[in-house]
């Protein structure tokens, strides 16, 4: 039973850690001011959050590494050659994915625009981010820090040994870290549709994660999703609205 509990208590730290974490990086991000670079404020806000919150999240790794000495974050190159095969084959199956939903939403005239003006900084700089910041900081956080430790909590599988309890759980807080919400006062918003594709994603780079034995797959999927999805809205943005 105090093993049990020992676990759950851990999870709790860990998702803790795994949401409020980049809260924090909010915060360090709210103390610049980007004006002069990004007036429209669309990429170096998020680029520094994103930053910080893979800083805060190194001395982690060092407190499992040393409480367990062969905890492996999987931080290499693992199996290249089914790596670059995920990413292949990921990157033509969701480029369809998106024009086809695009195509969709279009016909519909329910096309929601780029956030921002389509201007080259904000082009350049949105897209820049999406391409180097957003997986290597998320998939470093969620795949390679939290499915290690869930990995080492709950080794069961599910659905005929095709998912991992790890993989679950870390699609989850991945998922729950797309709600928007703050203390004081208390106050959430969320789009269920966008939760859905987030845990959808989150658990397709668990499984790359965890069958190519390395994170940097995982990174590669996660910023070419992003990339795919901002670069198709804002060539929709120019030419339909």
């Amino acid at each position: 039973m105090n093993h049990k509990i020992g676990k759950i208590l851990i999870f709790l730290l860990v998702s803790i850690l795994l949401l409020g974490i980049p809260k924090v990086s909010g915060l360090i991000a709210d103390m610049f001011e980007f004006a002069n670079i990004d007036p429209d404020g669309s990429f170096m806000w998020i680029s520094i959050h994103h930053i910080a919150q893979a800083i805060l999240f190194i001395p982690f790794f060092f407190v499992v590494k040393w409480f367990v000495k062969d905890a492996d974050f999987r931080l290499g190159l693992g199996d290249k050659k089914l790596g670059m095969l995920f990413v292949s084959r990921f990157s033509l199956y969701f480029l369809i994915y998106t024009l086809v939903m695009f195509g969709i939403i279009i016909m519909s005239n329910s096309l929601q625009p780029f956030i921002y003006d389509v201007t080259i900084r904000n082009v350049v700089g949105y897209l820049g981010f999406q391409l180097l910041l957003s997986g290597p900081s998320e998939e470093l956080i969620f795949r390679a820090f939290a499915m290690t430790v869930f990995s080492m909590l709950f080794t069961k599988r599910l659905f005929n040994d095709r998912l991992s309890v790890s993989n679950l759980l870390a699609a989850i807080i991945f998922m729950l870290a797309h709600v928007s919400f703050r203390f004081f006062p208390f106050e959430y918003s969320y789009s269920f549709g966008q939760l859905m594709y987030s845990l959808t994603l989150g658990l397709i780079y668990g499984v790359c994660y965890e069958k190519t034995k390395s994170v940097i797959y995982p990174m590669i999927l996660h910023s070419v999703s992003n990339v795919i999805s901002v670069g198709v809205t804002i060539l929709a943005t120019i030419f339909f609205i």
